[in-house]
C-alpha cells in the first residue's frame, strides 16, 4: 500500500501517470471516493501515460467511454448509476478485454470483478488537497505498486 497526498488538480494527474505508466493491456483499476474526490482526474493521467489524445471526462450518464491510447485502448467506466446487474451493460467484455479498464464505484459489481487488481481510494480533504492510497491485490499489482515512488 502507497499512501500520498496531492494538493491540486495537476498533481493527482501526475499521480495517474505515474501509475499509467506502469500498467499494461488488461489491468483493472478500481476507483473509490466520494463525489469530487478526483477519480476523474486520476484517470485523466493514466490516460495520459496510456497515450490518449482526446479529453477524458466523466462517464456518469454513459456508464463507459472508450479511448484509443497508443500504448492500448482506455475503458473508464462509471457505475454510479448503474442498478447492480440488472441493467443491459457487458462489463466482463471491458474487463477482459486488451484495454486498461478503470472503474468508478466498483462496489456495485463485486460480484464479477477479477481476483487481482488495484484499487486506488480517494479521498478530499479540501477543496483542492486530497488523500490517495493505491493498494494491490494479487503478485502482479503488488510489483506495481511496489514501483510506485
Amino acid at each position: 500500500m502507497k499512501r500520498y497526498i496531492t494538493h491540486n488538480a495537476n498533481e493527482t494527474v501526475e499521480l495517474g501517470k505515474k501509475i499509467g505508466l506502469l500498467l499494461n493491456p488488461g489491468d483493472v483499476i478500481l476507483l473509490t471516493g466520494d463525489l469530487s474526490a478526483g477519480k476523474t482526474t486520476i484517470t485523466k493521467g493514466i490516460g495520459e501515460a496510456l497515450g490518449v489524445k482526446r479529453v477524458i471526462n466523466s462517464p456518469t450518464f454513459t456508464i463507459v467511454k472508450s479511448y484509443n491510447g497508443d500504448k492500448c485502448p482506455l475503458y473508464h467506466l462509471d457505475l454510479y448509476r448503474l442498478d447492480g446487474l440488472n441493467q443491459d451493460f457487458d462489463l466482463e467484455e471491458y474487463i477482459e478485454s486488451e484495454g486498461v479498464c478503470v472503474i468508478e464505484w466498483p462496489y456495485q459489481v463485486s460480484e464479477i470483478l477479477p481476483n487481482e487488481y488495484i484499487t486506488i481510494c480517494l479521498t478530499r480533504i479540501d477543496e483542492f488537497k486530497r488523500e490517495i492510497v493505491v493498494e494491490a491485490k494479487g503478485n502482479r499489482y503488488e510489483g506495481i505498486v511496489g514501483e510506485l515512488k
